[in-house]
Protein backbone atom coordinates (compact mmCIF):
# COMPACT_ATOMS: atom_id res chain seq x y z
CA UNK A 1 0.00 0.00 0.00
CA UNK A 2 2.78 2.45 -0.48
CA UNK A 3 4.38 2.22 3.24
CA UNK A 4 8.11 2.74 2.94
CA UNK A 5 10.50 0.44 5.21
CA UNK A 6 11.79 3.26 6.26
CA UNK A 7 8.43 4.92 7.77
CA UNK A 8 7.32 1.23 9.10
CA UNK A 9 10.16 -0.16 10.77
CA UNK A 10 10.93 -0.37 14.23
CA UNK A 11 14.43 -0.91 13.87
CA UNK A 12 17.12 1.51 15.16
CA UNK A 13 16.39 4.78 14.48
CA UNK A 14 18.45 7.93 13.68
CA UNK A 15 20.36 10.15 15.57
CA UNK A 16 17.69 12.31 17.30
CA UNK A 17 17.08 16.10 17.52
CA UNK A 18 16.60 18.48 20.50
CA UNK A 19 12.97 17.63 20.79
CA UNK A 20 13.58 13.57 22.03
CA UNK A 21 17.10 13.77 22.76
CA UNK A 22 16.44 13.30 26.29
CA UNK A 23 14.24 10.23 26.08
CA UNK A 24 15.42 6.60 26.62
CA UNK A 25 14.84 5.04 23.17
CA UNK A 26 15.37 1.70 23.76
CA UNK A 27 12.90 1.76 26.64
CA UNK A 28 10.40 3.17 23.57
CA UNK A 29 11.13 1.16 21.01
CA UNK A 30 10.43 -2.10 23.36
CA UNK A 31 7.18 -0.88 24.67
CA UNK A 32 6.51 -0.53 21.14
CA UNK A 33 7.51 -3.58 20.17
CA UNK A 34 4.99 -4.91 22.79
CA UNK A 35 2.29 -3.24 21.50
CA UNK A 36 2.22 -4.32 18.14
CA UNK A 37 3.27 -8.16 18.64
CA UNK A 38 -0.04 -8.09 21.64
CA UNK A 39 -2.82 -9.28 20.57
CA UNK A 40 -4.80 -5.76 19.93
CA UNK A 41 -2.52 -4.77 17.23
CA UNK A 42 -1.05 -8.27 15.91
CA UNK A 43 -3.79 -8.59 13.33
CA UNK A 44 -4.20 -4.66 12.09
CA UNK A 45 -1.71 -4.42 9.98
CA UNK A 46 -2.99 -0.64 9.26
CA UNK A 47 -2.86 0.05 13.38
CA UNK A 48 0.47 -1.40 13.54
CA UNK A 49 1.75 0.92 10.32
CA UNK A 50 0.32 4.02 11.70
CA UNK A 51 1.57 3.57 15.13
CA UNK A 52 5.42 2.66 14.01
CA UNK A 53 5.10 5.90 11.76
CA UNK A 54 4.64 8.45 14.11
CA UNK A 55 6.57 7.24 17.17
CA UNK A 56 9.69 6.94 15.11
CA UNK A 57 9.21 10.38 13.86
CA UNK A 58 8.44 11.37 17.66
CA UNK A 59 11.82 10.01 18.37
CA UNK A 60 13.68 11.24 15.36
CA UNK A 61 12.75 14.60 16.09
CA UNK A 62 10.11 14.75 13.25
CA UNK A 63 6.50 16.17 14.57
CA UNK A 64 6.46 18.56 11.78
CA UNK A 65 6.18 15.44 9.71
CA UNK A 66 3.28 13.89 11.97
CA UNK A 67 0.83 15.70 10.11
CA UNK A 68 -2.97 14.27 8.84
CA UNK A 69 -2.17 14.97 4.83
CA UNK A 70 1.36 13.86 5.18
CA UNK A 71 0.51 10.66 6.72
CA UNK A 72 -2.15 10.08 4.82
CA UNK A 73 0.55 10.26 1.76
CA UNK A 74 2.73 8.12 3.48
CA UNK A 75 0.33 5.49 4.69
CA UNK A 76 -2.54 5.14 2.72
CA UNK A 77 -1.47 5.87 -1.08
CA UNK A 78 -2.98 9.66 -0.98
CA UNK A 79 -2.44 12.33 -3.24
CA UNK A 80 0.23 15.05 -1.51
CA UNK A 81 -2.22 17.57 -1.75
CA UNK A 82 -5.43 15.75 -0.94
CA UNK A 83 -8.89 16.84 0.85
CA UNK A 84 -8.38 16.03 4.30
CA UNK A 85 -11.89 17.67 4.66
CA UNK A 86 -13.85 14.93 1.85
CA UNK A 87 -11.50 12.14 2.98
CA UNK A 88 -11.18 11.02 6.62
CA UNK A 89 -9.07 8.19 6.25
CA UNK A 90 -6.84 9.33 8.54
CA UNK A 91 -9.01 10.47 11.59
CA UNK A 92 -10.67 7.11 11.65
CA UNK A 93 -7.19 5.10 11.18
CA UNK A 94 -6.32 7.53 14.59
CA UNK A 95 -9.39 6.74 16.42
CA UNK A 96 -8.85 2.83 15.74
CA UNK A 97 -5.07 2.99 17.08
CA UNK A 98 -6.22 5.03 20.23
CA UNK A 99 -8.81 1.90 20.89
CA UNK A 100 -6.61 -0.62 20.40
CA UNK A 101 -4.14 1.45 22.48
CA UNK A 102 -6.87 1.76 25.31
CA UNK A 103 -7.54 -2.11 25.20
CA UNK A 104 -4.08 -2.93 25.03
CA UNK A 105 -3.35 -1.05 28.39
CA UNK A 106 -6.02 -3.22 29.69
CA UNK A 107 -5.53 -6.02 29.09
CA UNK A 108 -2.26 -6.41 28.39
CA UNK A 109 0.03 -3.83 29.91
CA UNK A 110 2.81 -5.26 31.29
CA UNK A 111 2.76 -3.40 34.47
CA UNK A 112 5.29 -1.09 34.34
CA UNK A 113 3.42 2.36 34.49
CA UNK A 114 4.81 3.23 31.09
CA UNK A 115 2.43 4.28 28.46
CA UNK A 116 2.64 5.23 25.01
CA UNK A 117 -0.37 7.24 24.65
CA UNK A 118 -2.30 9.25 21.23
CA UNK A 119 -3.99 12.45 22.43
CA UNK A 120 -7.81 13.03 20.79
CA UNK A 121 -6.96 16.07 18.67
CA UNK A 122 -3.55 14.86 17.62
CA UNK A 123 -1.14 13.04 15.63
CA UNK A 124 1.87 13.01 17.48
CA UNK A 125 2.60 10.64 20.55
CA UNK A 126 3.15 11.26 24.09
CA UNK A 127 4.81 8.85 26.42
CA UNK A 128 3.93 8.75 29.69
CA UNK A 129 5.66 7.74 32.87
CA UNK A 130 4.41 6.57 36.32
CA UNK A 131 3.84 9.27 38.76
CA UNK A 132 6.54 8.63 40.73
CA UNK A 133 9.36 7.97 38.85
CA UNK A 134 11.28 10.45 36.23
CA UNK A 135 10.95 9.47 32.56
CA UNK A 136 13.98 7.06 31.74
CA UNK A 137 16.82 9.85 30.45
CA UNK A 138 20.11 8.81 28.16
CA UNK A 139 23.57 8.85 29.46
CA UNK A 140 24.16 13.23 29.90
CA UNK A 141 27.46 14.84 30.86
CA UNK A 142 26.98 16.80 34.73
CA UNK A 143 26.40 20.52 34.09
CA UNK A 144 26.74 23.35 36.62
CA UNK A 145 24.62 24.49 38.75
CA UNK A 146 23.35 28.07 36.89
CA UNK A 147 23.87 30.27 40.57
CA UNK A 148 21.78 33.08 39.62
CA UNK A 149 17.97 32.92 38.30
CA UNK A 150 18.05 34.67 35.18
CA UNK A 151 20.33 31.81 33.30
CA UNK A 152 17.03 29.58 33.61
CA UNK A 153 14.22 32.16 33.88
CA UNK A 154 14.65 32.84 30.49
CA UNK A 155 14.80 29.35 28.67
CA UNK A 156 11.81 28.47 30.72
CA UNK A 157 9.96 31.86 29.36
CA UNK A 158 11.04 30.58 25.49
CA UNK A 159 9.69 26.87 26.49
CA UNK A 160 6.17 27.98 27.64
CA UNK A 161 6.13 30.10 24.61
CA UNK A 162 7.54 27.28 22.28
CA UNK A 163 4.34 25.32 23.76
CA UNK A 164 1.54 27.41 23.16
CA UNK A 165 3.10 28.00 19.43
CA UNK A 166 3.02 24.06 18.89
CA UNK A 167 -0.90 23.86 20.68
CA UNK A 168 -1.95 26.22 18.27
CA UNK A 169 -0.23 25.05 15.54
CA UNK A 170 -1.35 21.48 16.40
CA UNK A 171 -5.24 22.79 16.80
CA UNK A 172 -4.76 23.87 13.27
CA UNK A 173 -3.17 21.06 11.45
CA UNK A 174 -4.61 18.28 13.34
CA UNK A 175 -8.74 18.88 13.58
CA UNK A 176 -11.50 16.99 15.48
CA UNK A 177 -13.00 14.40 14.04
CA UNK A 178 -16.19 15.41 11.65
CA UNK A 179 -19.78 14.56 11.97
CA UNK A 180 -19.28 11.65 9.21
CA UNK A 181 -16.26 10.07 10.92
CA UNK A 182 -18.23 10.07 14.36
CA UNK A 183 -21.75 8.43 12.49
CA UNK A 184 -19.57 6.20 11.30
CA UNK A 185 -17.37 4.97 14.31
CA UNK A 186 -19.31 2.14 15.88
CA UNK A 187 -18.63 0.10 12.74
CA UNK A 188 -15.16 1.64 11.93
CA UNK A 189 -14.26 0.33 15.37
CA UNK A 190 -14.97 -3.51 14.42
CA UNK A 191 -11.85 -5.31 13.00
CA UNK A 192 -14.41 -7.43 10.68
CA UNK A 193 -15.19 -6.35 7.26
CA UNK A 194 -18.52 -4.69 6.61
CA UNK A 195 -21.14 -6.22 5.23
CA UNK A 196 -23.32 -3.96 2.72
CA UNK A 197 -26.47 -6.06 2.08
CA UNK A 198 -29.04 -4.97 -1.40
CA UNK A 199 -32.44 -6.55 -1.62
CA UNK A 200 -33.02 -8.57 -4.40
CA UNK A 201 -36.61 -8.74 -5.79
CA UNK A 202 -38.52 -11.67 -6.96
CA UNK A 203 -39.34 -11.23 -10.43
CA UNK A 204 -41.40 -12.98 -12.86
CA UNK A 205 -40.43 -13.10 -16.33
CA UNK A 206 -42.52 -14.74 -19.41
CA UNK A 207 -41.23 -18.31 -20.15
CA UNK A 208 -39.97 -19.45 -22.89
CA UNK A 209 -42.73 -21.28 -23.84
CA UNK A 210 -44.99 -18.23 -23.42
CA UNK A 211 -41.81 -16.40 -26.33
CA UNK A 212 -42.35 -19.60 -28.76
CA UNK A 213 -45.99 -19.68 -28.54
CA UNK A 214 -46.08 -15.86 -29.53
CA UNK A 215 -43.69 -16.29 -32.16
CA UNK A 216 -45.48 -18.97 -34.00
CA UNK A 217 -48.09 -16.48 -34.56
CA UNK A 218 -45.89 -13.29 -35.39
CA UNK A 219 -43.19 -15.16 -37.78
CA UNK A 220 -39.67 -13.84 -37.22
CA UNK A 221 -40.11 -11.89 -33.18
CA UNK A 222 -38.40 -12.88 -30.44
CA UNK A 223 -36.55 -16.17 -31.57
CA UNK A 224 -33.25 -14.79 -29.92
CA UNK A 225 -32.54 -13.87 -26.39
CA UNK A 226 -31.48 -10.35 -26.88
CA UNK A 227 -35.10 -9.81 -28.42
CA UNK A 228 -37.05 -11.89 -25.09
CA UNK A 229 -34.37 -9.73 -22.53
CA UNK A 230 -34.82 -6.34 -24.18
CA UNK A 231 -38.39 -5.67 -26.04
CA UNK A 232 -41.66 -5.75 -24.29
CA UNK A 233 -43.65 -8.77 -25.16
CA UNK A 234 -46.94 -7.20 -27.22
CA UNK A 235 -49.62 -9.47 -26.11
CA UNK A 236 -53.21 -8.43 -26.11
CA UNK A 237 -54.14 -6.88 -22.84
CA UNK A 238 -57.87 -9.11 -22.75
CA UNK A 239 -55.03 -12.56 -23.32
CA UNK A 240 -55.15 -14.88 -20.49
CA UNK A 241 -51.86 -16.42 -19.49
CA UNK A 242 -51.58 -18.73 -16.32
CA UNK A 243 -48.98 -19.07 -13.40
CA UNK A 244 -47.03 -21.79 -15.58
CA UNK A 245 -46.15 -19.34 -18.52
CA UNK A 246 -44.26 -17.14 -15.90
CA UNK A 247 -41.27 -18.51 -14.82
CA UNK A 248 -38.97 -16.69 -11.35
CA UNK A 249 -35.62 -15.30 -12.30
CA UNK A 250 -33.07 -15.29 -9.51
CA UNK A 251 -30.08 -13.48 -11.65
CA UNK A 252 -32.60 -10.34 -11.85
CA UNK A 253 -34.50 -8.54 -9.53
CA UNK A 254 -31.84 -5.40 -8.57
CA UNK A 255 -33.45 -2.01 -8.48
CA UNK A 256 -31.61 1.26 -9.52
CA UNK A 257 -31.91 3.18 -6.38
CA UNK A 258 -30.91 0.35 -4.37
CA UNK A 259 -27.83 -0.08 -6.20
CA UNK A 260 -27.24 3.51 -5.92
CA UNK A 261 -27.09 3.36 -2.38
CA UNK A 262 -24.88 0.32 -2.06
CA UNK A 263 -22.14 2.13 -4.17
CA UNK A 264 -22.09 5.33 -2.46
CA UNK A 265 -21.75 3.43 1.27
CA UNK A 266 -18.73 1.11 -1.06
CA UNK A 267 -17.39 3.77 -2.34
CA UNK A 268 -17.30 5.18 1.24
CA UNK A 269 -15.99 2.81 2.95
CA UNK A 270 -13.15 2.20 0.07
CA UNK A 271 -11.85 5.35 0.27
CA UNK A 272 -10.69 5.09 4.08
CA UNK A 273 -9.59 1.30 2.75
CA UNK A 274 -12.61 -0.29 5.15
CA UNK A 275 -13.01 -3.79 4.07
CA UNK A 276 -16.29 -4.40 3.10
CA UNK A 277 -18.61 -7.20 1.36
CA UNK A 278 -21.35 -7.10 -1.06
CA UNK A 279 -24.18 -9.75 -0.69
CA UNK A 280 -27.44 -9.51 -2.48
CA UNK A 281 -30.93 -10.89 -1.90
CA UNK A 282 -30.84 -14.05 0.40
CA UNK A 283 -27.18 -14.04 0.25
CA UNK A 284 -26.92 -12.97 4.12
CA UNK A 285 -27.84 -15.27 6.76
CA UNK A 286 -28.26 -14.17 10.44
CA UNK A 287 -25.24 -15.62 11.60
CA UNK A 288 -23.49 -13.44 8.71
CA UNK A 289 -24.66 -10.24 10.32
CA UNK A 290 -23.83 -11.44 14.20
CA UNK A 291 -20.64 -11.71 13.20
CA UNK A 292 -20.01 -8.45 11.13
CA UNK A 293 -21.23 -4.96 11.10
CA UNK A 294 -23.96 -4.07 8.38
CA UNK A 295 -25.15 -1.97 6.20
CA UNK A 296 -28.76 -2.73 5.32
CA UNK A 297 -30.76 -1.50 2.31
CA UNK A 298 -34.18 -1.17 1.13
CA UNK A 299 -37.72 -1.66 3.43
CA UNK A 300 -40.30 -3.98 1.83
CA UNK A 301 -37.70 -5.97 -0.94
CA UNK A 302 -35.44 -6.59 2.63
CA UNK A 303 -36.87 -8.65 5.56
CA UNK A 304 -33.40 -7.92 7.30
CA UNK A 305 -34.80 -4.37 7.42
CA UNK A 306 -38.34 -4.63 8.95
CA UNK A 307 -36.73 -7.47 11.27
CA UNK A 308 -34.26 -4.60 12.95
CA UNK A 309 -36.48 -1.55 12.74
CA UNK A 310 -40.27 -3.13 13.33
CA UNK A 311 -40.29 -1.80 17.28
CA UNK A 312 -38.44 1.32 16.81
CA UNK A 313 -39.97 5.23 16.27
CA UNK A 314 -40.68 5.41 13.14
CA UNK A 315 -41.16 2.80 10.87
CA UNK A 316 -43.10 1.06 7.15
CA UNK A 317 -46.64 0.56 7.09
CA UNK A 318 -48.69 -1.05 4.38
CA UNK A 319 -51.96 -1.34 3.04
CA UNK A 320 -53.88 -2.22 -0.06
CA UNK A 321 -50.93 -1.90 -1.88
CA UNK A 322 -50.33 2.03 -0.33
CA UNK A 323 -47.05 2.61 1.26
CA UNK A 324 -45.97 4.61 4.17
CA UNK A 325 -43.78 5.62 6.70
CA UNK A 326 -45.19 6.13 10.00
CA UNK A 327 -44.48 7.98 13.29
CA UNK A 328 -45.32 5.34 16.29
CA UNK A 329 -45.14 8.32 18.66
CA UNK A 330 -47.49 10.59 16.97
CA UNK A 331 -50.98 8.71 15.91
CA UNK A 332 -52.20 9.46 12.52
CA UNK A 333 -48.21 10.92 11.76
CA UNK A 334 -47.02 9.75 8.64
CA UNK A 335 -45.45 10.27 4.73
CA UNK A 336 -46.72 9.62 1.97
CA UNK A 337 -44.83 8.93 -1.72
CA UNK A 338 -46.50 12.23 -4.24
CA UNK A 339 -47.36 10.82 -7.65
CA UNK A 340 -46.96 12.66 -11.08
CA UNK A 341 -49.33 12.62 -13.96
CA UNK A 342 -48.32 9.32 -14.87
CA UNK A 343 -48.27 8.11 -11.85
CA UNK A 344 -44.93 8.10 -11.28
CA UNK A 345 -43.12 8.82 -8.19
CA UNK A 346 -42.09 12.30 -8.22
CA UNK A 347 -41.20 12.85 -3.95
CA UNK A 348 -40.33 9.87 -2.04
CA UNK A 349 -38.98 9.20 1.63
CA UNK A 350 -37.04 7.09 3.34
CA UNK A 351 -35.86 6.19 7.09
CA UNK A 352 -31.65 6.21 8.21
CA UNK A 353 -31.40 4.18 11.34
CA UNK A 354 -27.95 3.68 13.11
CA UNK A 355 -28.21 0.92 16.00
CA UNK A 356 -25.12 0.77 18.17
CA UNK A 357 -26.06 -2.95 19.30
CA UNK A 358 -28.97 -4.78 17.07
CA UNK A 359 -30.49 -7.40 17.69
CA UNK A 360 -27.46 -9.07 15.93
CA UNK A 361 -24.95 -8.29 18.92
CA UNK A 362 -23.41 -5.53 15.61
CA UNK A 363 -23.75 -2.37 15.08
CA UNK A 364 -26.33 -1.94 12.12
CA UNK A 365 -27.01 0.76 9.67
CA UNK A 366 -30.39 0.73 8.03
CA UNK A 367 -30.81 2.75 4.81
CA UNK A 368 -34.44 2.12 3.11
CA UNK A 369 -37.30 3.92 1.41
CA UNK A 370 -40.78 4.00 0.39
CA UNK A 371 -38.98 3.15 -3.28
CA UNK A 372 -35.70 3.17 -4.05
CA UNK A 373 -35.22 6.70 -4.88
CA UNK A 374 -35.98 6.92 -0.96
CA UNK A 375 -33.30 4.41 -0.58
CA UNK A 376 -30.88 6.26 -2.19
CA UNK A 377 -31.99 9.59 -0.55
CA UNK A 378 -30.95 8.07 2.64
CA UNK A 379 -27.08 6.39 1.57
CA UNK A 380 -26.64 10.29 0.22
CA UNK A 381 -27.34 11.98 4.11
CA UNK A 382 -24.93 9.22 5.34
CA UNK A 383 -21.94 9.85 2.76
CA UNK A 384 -22.28 13.61 2.68
CA UNK A 385 -20.69 15.32 5.33
CA UNK A 386 -22.66 18.45 4.28
CA UNK A 387 -26.01 16.68 4.31
CA UNK A 388 -25.18 14.90 7.89
CA UNK A 389 -24.32 17.94 9.46
CA UNK A 390 -27.04 19.78 8.44
CA UNK A 391 -28.88 16.42 9.73
CA UNK A 392 -27.62 16.52 13.00
CA UNK A 393 -28.34 20.49 13.76
CA UNK A 394 -31.11 19.25 16.03
CA UNK A 395 -29.28 16.40 17.80
CA UNK A 396 -28.52 16.23 21.49
CA UNK A 397 -24.69 16.94 22.45
CA UNK A 398 -24.24 13.17 23.09
CA UNK A 399 -25.75 11.83 20.18
CA UNK A 400 -22.49 10.43 18.90
CA UNK A 401 -23.48 7.55 21.95
CA UNK A 402 -26.73 7.10 20.43
CA UNK A 403 -29.11 4.90 18.53
CA UNK A 404 -30.86 7.29 16.09
CA UNK A 405 -33.23 7.43 13.56
CA UNK A 406 -33.81 10.00 10.19
CA UNK A 407 -36.44 10.59 8.32
CA UNK A 408 -35.76 11.81 4.87
CA UNK A 409 -37.56 13.25 1.94
CA UNK A 410 -35.97 13.83 -1.17
CA UNK A 411 -37.48 14.97 -5.00
CA UNK A 412 -37.43 12.56 -8.03
CA UNK A 413 -36.67 12.78 -11.28
CA UNK A 414 -36.61 10.01 -13.77
CA UNK A 415 -36.69 7.94 -10.93
CA UNK A 416 -33.12 9.44 -9.81
CA UNK A 417 -33.28 10.77 -6.06
CA UNK A 418 -32.60 14.37 -5.40
CA UNK A 419 -30.48 15.95 -2.31
CA UNK A 420 -31.75 14.14 1.08
CA UNK A 421 -33.77 16.63 3.37
CA UNK A 422 -34.20 15.77 6.84
CA UNK A 423 -37.77 15.99 8.15
CA UNK A 424 -37.67 14.20 11.85
CA UNK A 425 -35.30 12.57 13.66
CA UNK A 426 -35.27 10.63 17.02
CA UNK A 427 -32.14 9.80 19.60
CA UNK A 428 -32.00 7.51 22.54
Amino acid sequence: MGVSTRSASIADTEPASSKSRNIDKTAVLQELEGILNSPAFRHSTRSRQFLSFVVRHKLEGREDLVKERTIGAELFDRKADYSTGDDPIVRVQAGEVRKRLEHYYKEFGNGSGFRIELPVGSYVPEFRFPPDEPAPLAAQPARPIQRRALYWLVPVICAALLTILVTIRLAHAHPQPTALDEFWSPVFSSSRPVLICLPQLVLYLPSYDLFREYSKTHQGTFQSAIERYSQKLPLDPKEKIAWGDMRAYPDLGLVSGDVYAGFRIAGLLNRINKENQLRIGNASSFEDLRSSPAVIVGAFSNRWTLEMTSSLRFVFGEQNDVFWIEDRNTPGKRWLCKLGPRREVIEDFGIVTRLLDSKTGQPVIALAGITAPGSDAAAQLISDPGYLAAGLKSAPPDWKKKNMQFVVKTEVVDSVAGPPQVVASYFW
